[in-house]
């Protein structure tokens, strides 16, 4: 019988990166210690551009490791359209867009802890997704969203037909 105050212990990337990723996949590090130092706390890979039919899963799946979730940042230009709130398991997420262009989505509990987790665009093929995502969730990695997904070809624009 488990002891509800006692914590869950959570597998941690990179070993679960080797598995099987497809797009609506979030991957995340959940390391809430004071002492996080990469500059991302994990990865998620949407399906498609429409926040309102993405974010729900996203938000489930975290408010069972985070607890309720409060907030949601996202960077306007990388969504077909923002609505500033969304109902999620009967639960208001407040959401903040700003036009910073850097394929990110903070997500806040309580007060002041957030996370940051990188955006692999819908696109990008599961081989570059697994790479991007194994390179964010590095305890050391210190390298800017925007650049994991240069360097592992999976830029924002979607390739032309």
């Amino acid at each position: 019988m488990s002891d509800s105050g006692s914590p869950r212990v959570t597998r941690l990337l990179p070993d679960a990166v080797h598995q099987a990723v497809k797009p609506g996949t979030a991957v995340v590090r959940l390391q809430t210690t004071h002492d996080r130092r990469g500059v991302l706390d994990g990865a998620w890979w949407p399906c498609s551009r429409d926040i309102a039919a993405e974010l729900p899963a996203l938000i489930s799946a975290l408010t069972e490791y985070l607890g309720p979730l409060t907030r949601v940042g996202l960077d306007a230009g990388a969504w077909d359209t923002l609505p500033t709130r969304l109902l999620v398991d009967d639960r208001v997420i407040h959401i903040d867009s700003f036009p910073v262009g850097d394929d990110t989505v903070l997500v806040t509990r309580g007060d002041q802890d957030y996370f940051s987790l990188l955006v692999i665009p819908p696109h990008a093929t599961p081989e570059a997704a697994r790479t991007a995502m194994a390179d964010a969730v590095r305890a050391d990695n210190i390298t800017r969203a925007e650049q994991i997904l240069i360097d592992t070809g999976t830029d924002r624009a979607a390739p032309k037909a």
